[in-house]
């Protein structure tokens, strides 16, 4: 059997058809580079495992009891792989004809380059402007806040968003959209791969900030396109906000240090207010919805305080 010189690693939670979607994709062509396609379930409960098993039994599939979680379900795939190069894909894309060999060949060709990531689509082929700078003390403030909606603070978050780039040509990018990213194998290793105390958000940011700290560039490929069905691991998770935030707190601690863990604190408390007051006028003459929502919010306030 020929050695692979790719391997895919697909994570999936609870996504049977998307996943079973997203291997049909992998497997409807014949890449020029052969390659291997390692699943890992992560204590899916939709019976997707089985599923996988028997539609694709060449696939290498690792089924966990319960959820690891992205980063360390990311990193469990890639410590089973054998390839030269390694691409952690979503189980909610598919990818088109030729967008992998492409990607590898990219690595292969440009040596300085740390790591590689496509254009993403909507399934209607809109392009999804996914890539972003690095948070800054700035963004924390005026991310999906009040204070983004006016100068300066919108123009703080049209940078952080990275709306000066269309998305259509290939550039150097600081954070690629992290649904299909590909390394060389023995790099990833090198860096650890992701950091599993950002368990489920800021990881592929981590990543990316410690390539490109060491000189490692990233490459945003235009030419290759995956389809991607935007977060749908993610949509039903219900601690996704307190996770979002805790895994955003160590982000800062990791990067930008104490002072601005509580900066961010100072933040994240402003948006909680603006959301508590949000709710008043959205549930105006509603008030056991209001009362419902609000307690929902101070639930979720309460658990990222002990967290």
């Amino acid at each position: 059997m020929t050695a692979p010189v790719l391997s895919v690693v697909v994570l999936s939670w609870n996504t049977r058809e998307l996943t079973l979607a997203c291997l049909r994709a992998l497997f409807a062509e014949t890449p020029r580079h052969p390659r291997e396609v390692i699943v890992v379930d992560n204590g899916s409960q939709d019976d997707s495992a089985d599923a996988i098993a028997a539609a694709f039994p060449q696939v290498r599939l690792l089924r966990n009891a319960e959820n690891r979680l992205y980063a360390a379900g990311n990193n469990q795939g890639v410590a089973a792989a054998t390839g030269e190069f390694v691409c952690t894909l979503n189980s909610d894309t598919e990818v088109r004809p030729g967008a992998l060999d492409q990607l590898v060949e990219f690595l292969r060709t440009h040596p300085e380059h740390g790591a590689v990531a496509p254009r993403l689509v909507d399934p209607d082929g809109t392009v999804q402007h996914a890539c972003q700078r690095f948070p800054t003390w700035g963004s924390a403030l005026c991310f999906d806040s009040w204070w983004g909606t006016f100068w300066p603070g919108s123009w703080i978050q049209d940078r952080y968003l990275m709306r000066d780039f269309d998305h259509l040509t290939a550039r150097d990018v600081p954070q690629p959209p992290g649904a299909v990213f590909v390394m060389r194998r023995d790099e990833w290793n090198r860096y650890g791969g992701l950091d599993e105390q950002l368990e489920l958000f800021f990881n592929d940011v981590d990543l990316a900030r410690r390539l490109w700290r060491d000189g490692r560039k990233i490459h945003y490929l235009a030419s290759a396109e995956v389809l991607h069905h935007r977060g749908a691991s993610t949509r039903n998770f219900s601690k996704m906000l307190v996770i979002w935030h805790r895994n955003r707190l160590r982000y800062y601690a990791k990067h930008h240090g104490a002072l601005a863990v509580w900066w961010l604190r100072l933040c994240i408390w402003l948006r909680i207010r603006e959301e508590w007051l949000k709710i008043g006028r959205r549930t105006r003459g509603d008030a056991n919805r209001r009362a419902a929502e609000r307690a929902w919010l101070q639930q979720a306030v309460e658990e990222l305080r002990r967290s």
